[in-house]
């Protein structure tokens, strides 16, 4: 099993490597998923996430398609973009991901794998988005 933190890790660079990791068959936890940066200015990014919500208002909105706002599931469903999921393999790579806010009490104290990290110079963590599209947690 690989424990990987999120803090500081660029979104994209991050479900890469996880999804190469799931798909050699490895259970993959990542912990602080809110803590995780997107990168481009605050205005930018939040505009791409709110035009996936708008879809929504065409028509019936609870028919979908369904966006969640939840940080650990925004960033499990960036991973799963990176992943065959019309195949079976795909899919059962996709459930070995596990992503989760904060540090859970169960990987308290335990080694997280070593990435490295990016300098970026414009970025927003995915917390602070949202919460801006209206996550509470």
């Amino acid at each position: 099993m690989i424990l990987i933190n999120a803090e500081n890790q660029v979104i994209g660079r991050l479900a890469t490597f996880v999804a190469k990791k799931a798909l050699q068959g490895e259970e993959v936890t990542i912990v602080n998923a809110e803590k995780a940066i997107i990168t481009g200015s605050k205005k930018d990014a939040v505009r791409k996430y709110r035009s996936k919500m708008d879809i929504r208002g065409k028509g019936n909105p609870e028919k979908g398609p369904k966006f969640s706002r939840m940080p650990d599931r925004v960033l499990r469903r960036s991973i799963r973009g990176m992943l065959p999921w019309k195949s079976s393999r795909g899919r059962d790579a996709y459930r070995k991901v596990h992503a989760y806010i904060g540090i859970p009490e169960e990987f308290e104290g335990k080694a997280f794998a070593e990435l490295p990290e990016r300098q970026v110079k414009k970025f927003v963590e995915l917390g602070i988005v949202c919460k801006l599209l209206g996550a509470k947690w």
